[in-house]
């Protein structure tokens, strides 16, 4: 498990660190999606979809460039073989099945890396692969040996308190612990279905004060008031929404306020 806390310090405290992750490179073909070009810079890691789910070679070969740019830490977000259902619906893939679906989005990825002279720093599931290998000892191993295999100084980055962060460490496989700033989470700590009402936090001051308490004092509180401990080694942040870069903005200053170090993984 990646820890938060860097060994410099101000003053006689350690200093506390996190990584803000998003997902990018969505969009497919003529379709745009989210906001890449002005989420990016407040970030310190992108996630970059791999041509199932979405995005194809066009998106993949400028994503990279802009992450590039940037100087941000390039991840893969490998998902379902499902352009249609933005790869958010359950598949009953086989281990062989998935372990070749994610060392074929890797190469994918890795193929526009070579070409900027940059490489692939960590891997982060998606949608509904990422759901099952939080609960599904079989996904989640085929999951971790994938990556491992394609490049043991990897990172997988999983839902915190999950068989995604065990079944990597088991292996030898490191694994960073993943919160959500704005999703709700039950009180066995996974995050409330996207189908319910109440599964994304609207109000801005809720999800910072939610961020903060993950972040210092390592641990959220359910939609049932049970605070829950958990790991946070990178918050995700969404860039697909109207009011997303603001928020995001907000993220990063309250986080800097509070004298917490953004840093990638």
């Amino acid at each position: 498990m990646l820890r938060k806390t860097s060994n410099r310090k101000r003053g006689d405290f350690v200093m506390v660190t996190v990584d803000l992750n998003c997902d990018l490179g969505e969009a497919y073909g003529n379709y745009s999606f989210g906001n890449d070009e002005a989420i990016i810079p407040l970030i310190t890691s992108a996630n970059i979809a791999c041509g199932f789910h979405a995005g194809d070679e066009n998106v993949l070969n400028e994503t990279v460039k802009l992450a590039v740019k940037h100087q941000i830490k390039i991840g893969a977000h490998p998902g379902f073989p499902d352009l249609k259902g933005f790869g958010r619906r359950k598949m009953a893939l086989s281990y062989q099945e998935i372990y070749n679906a994610i060392i074929y989005q890797l190469g994918a990825l890795n193929g526009f890396c070579k070409l900027y002279n940059t490489k692939i720093h960590h891997v982060k599931p998606h949608g509904a692969l990422y759901n099952m290998g939080a609960i599904d000892s079989t996904v989640a191993q085929a999951i971790a040996q994938a990556v491992y295999d394609f490049d043991s100084e990897l990172i997988l980055v999983g839902l915190a308190n999950t068989l995604l962060i065990s079944e990597a460490e088991k292996i030898g496989l490191h694994a960073a612990s993943e919160v959500f700033a704005d999703r709700r989470y039950e009180n066995n700590g996974q995050l409330v279905n996207r189908r319910e009402n109440d599964a994304v936090i609207t109000d801005t001051d809720e999800a910072l004060q939610q961020v903060i308490k993950m972040v210092k004092e390592n641990k959220v509180t359910s939609r049932d008031g049970k605070d829950i401990t958990l790991q946070a080694d990178t918050i995700c942040v969404h860039g697909d929404s109207a009011h997303a870069l603001d928020f995001v903005s907000q993220i990063r200053k309250t986080l800097m306020k509070e004298g917490i170090d953004i840093q990638s993984l």
